[in-house]
């Protein structure tokens, strides 16, 4: 019996805080990882601005207007339309991937789905256009 005692005892590696180590160094990287491109930033890179550098803009283009003039609402619904399609986008990737899987029973109705969501957006489309959203002048 006292074999069998001896046999099963466990040994241990280390303290609870061993468990953590990878943790804190994955920590440790993720503070310096961003940290010290910027601290070394500072120290090797010139220190005099010019006149040109100090611009509003450096493209080469003189500003015409303040910062904070007022735009017209077309451009908020050029936008808005910009995130409706862009949301398609980001929906119709994973449903074509879906789509392409070998499971039948599910690609009937993921292609129902898929026409009446185009159906919509297409509807939502035209509506735009022919109130005059796409037209920018």
């Amino acid at each position: 019996m006292l074999l069998l005692l001896q046999a099963t005892t466990t040994h241990t590696v280390g303290g609870p805080s061993t468990a953590y180590l990878p943790v804190m160094v994955f920590f440790v990287f993720a503070v310096a990882f961003p940290v010290l491109p910027l601290i070394l930033g500072r120290f090797l890179r010139p220190v005099k601005y010019g006149k040109d550098k100090m611009r509003p803009y450096e493209c080469g283009i003189d500003p015409e207007t303040g910062a904070h003039e007022r735009f017209t609402v077309r451009y908020y619904i050029v936008a808005m339309l910009f995130l409706i399609f862009d949301v398609e986008t980001i929906f119709l990737l994973p449903w074509a991937i879906i789509f392409m899987g070998r499971d039948f029973s599910f690609t009937k109705f993921a292609l129902i789905e898929m026409f009446v969501f185009i159906g919509i957006l297409i509807v939502g489309y035209y509506y735009a256009w022919r109130k005059g959203a796409l037209e920018w002048a």
